[in-house]
């Protein structure tokens, strides 16, 4: 599948089957874990075959089971680190739903004491991305309508409009969607946070997305 298509198929998943992920598939993400790291300067880490992070009460409360895969997503402690960490995050997390896995963005609900990830000096762990394959693919989150997320002059450009659409299916915390897009003339983007949990870190996400699906060509951030 196309990137697009994998945004659209992406759901967050809780349950997973007993079934390892192959070397082909570790290599893979790794590499593309590796390149994030190396254009995003982050510490992701691939952790397998490793159920400790999700065998307590606390996976138990966020209804996680059979997770024995997940991405550590660390970095530099940096105003900006939960943007890219969500940026290049959801690199990673689509090449997975790519790559027939599912995933999910667990913030609270897992043991960070039992996770095996490492941290330099000055590194902070942000969250752990859970990841394999699903016991079922997921459902589709509610979306708040466009008209609250996106600030656009009439007519909306079609390019924009694709972008919206593909960032309003992009993950937030608690699905809370804090977040607007506003065309600033005719082809600069401008995303801001809004006020809420993980915000900056759903903003790297939505930007992801809205980058893919927009066309980087067709427009700068502002």
């Amino acid at each position: 599948m196309d990137i697009l298509e994998a945004m659209q198929r992406r759901h967050s998943v809780r349950q997973y089957r007993d079934k390892p992920l192959s070397t082909d598939i570790k290599t893979r993400l790794q590499q593309e874990i590796d390149a994030c790291n190396r254009e995003g300067d982050l510490h992701l880490q691939l952790v397998t075959d490793e159920p400790g992070a999700f065998s307590g009460a606390m996976a138990r409360y966020g209804r996680f089971s059979g997770v024995q895969n997940y991405i550590a997503v660390a970095g530099k402690k940096a105003p900006d680190l939960d943007e890219r960490a969500g940026y290049y995050g959801q690199r990673i997390v689509l090449l997975a739903q790519q790559l027939g896995l599912n995933t999910c963005w667990v913030a609270l609900t897992f043991s960070k004491r039992r996770a095996r990830f490492t941290l330099a000096d000055g590194e902070k762990l942000v969250l752990v991305i859970a990841l394999g394959y699903g016991v079922s693919p997921g459902a589709p989150h509610r979306s708040k309508p466009m008209s609250q997320l996106v600030r656009c002059p009439s007519p909306m450009p079609d390019w924009f409009r694709r972008g919206a659409e593909y960032a309003m299916l992009a993950p937030t915390a608690v699905n809370q969607q804090k977040f607007l897009l506003e065309l600033m003339g005719e082809r600069t983007v401008r995303a801001t946070a809004l006020r809420g949990g993980y915000a900056r870190l759903d903003l790297g996400i939505v930007k992801y997305q809205f980058e893919q699906a927009a066309g980087p060509e067709n427009f700068t951030w502002a």
